[in-house]
């Protein structure tokens, strides 16, 4: 027989291994549901960031609590969290089961636009019984995007169960944060910054192909042969002066030993 439960009320557990199921209607621009688990100590804190099972983290590492996942059954679509209750390590002290709106997969989602969210737990080593105790949960502005559905805590040497449904407006992040999760920000900034390329420096744009360098102030350009039509220049060169015919050329600048060159010799200097 299901226990149907109010909140603030609470049941103790005769079971050892427990399911708990969220469920919801489905509709029309109704947010997913995505169930999750903070394993609190005695100071009502996770002893680190591993005491948070979600969808990026969906099993404890003590193997303890884990996500089964989403379903979509004829009552609606459910997402689930098991939990070992007799293995569960002494240092914790309570367990909450949240539900939070996955605020990709519609735009606004809030827990306003869900309707009939309830919680129910099964005895894991039962197949197909029937819930233990169910709680029907109610958002109390609409604008909640986290809810504490209910806790798993300890009594003596046993387990109870309490029903809370109460509402975060800063969702998931907000929720966990107020239990000492430290949400690290910093891969976001990375994300945007990754989608931004380095604009590189204009000192340091290399010319293009067709703009060669200028030429270098100590190179001493060829000049044509006496009496013979001077070889074509590339537009971008600049231009040696033609000497006059009959006349000697223009003295060059005398270039350093490793660049001597002889100069040009026109028929006059040609032995016969």
């Amino acid at each position: 027989m299901t226990h149907a439960m109010l909140k603030g009320s609470n049941v103790p557990l005769e079971a050892t291994t427990v399911r708990a199921v969220l469920r919801w209607a489905p509709g029309q621009g109704v947010p997913v549901v995505d169930a999750s688990a903070l394993l609190l100590g005695p100071d009502g804190r996770v002893r680190s960031d591993e005491d948070f099972v979600f969808y990026n983290q969906p099993r404890h590492p003590s193997g303890k609590v884990w996500l089964l996942g989403k379903k979509r059954l004829a009552e609606g679509p459910t997402d689930t969290i098991q939990t070992d209750l007799a293995g569960v390590e002494p240092e914790v002290s309570q367990i909450l089961l949240v539900a939070s709106v996955d605020d990709t997969s519609v735009e606004n989602a809030t827990f306003g636009r869900v309707q009939g969210l309830c919680i129910l737990l099964y005895d894991a080593s039962v197949a197909d019984g029937e819930p233990l105790v169910s709680f029907d949960i109610t958002p109390q502005t609409g604008e909640e995007t986290a809810l504490i559905c209910g806790e798993l805590y300890r009594r003596g040497e046993g387990w109870k169960f309490r029903a809370l449904g109460e509402g975060y407006a800063e969702g998931l992040q907000g929720l966990a944060t107020d239990y000492g999760i430290v949400v690290d920000e910093s891969d976001s900034a990375q994300s945007d910054s990754a989608q931004t390329p380095p604009q590189p420096e204009a000192a340091s744009f290399p010319l293009p192909p067709e703009q060669p360098a200028a030429q270098s102030a100590t190179s001493v350009p060829t000049q044509a042969a006496y009496g013979y039509p001077q070889p074509a220049t590339p537009a971008t060169a600049p231009v040696p002066a033609a000497s006059g015919y009959g006349y000697p050329p223009p003295v060059a600048p005398v270039p350093t030993a490793a660049e001597f060159r002889m100069p040009p010799q026109g028929p006059q200097f040609i032995g016969r």
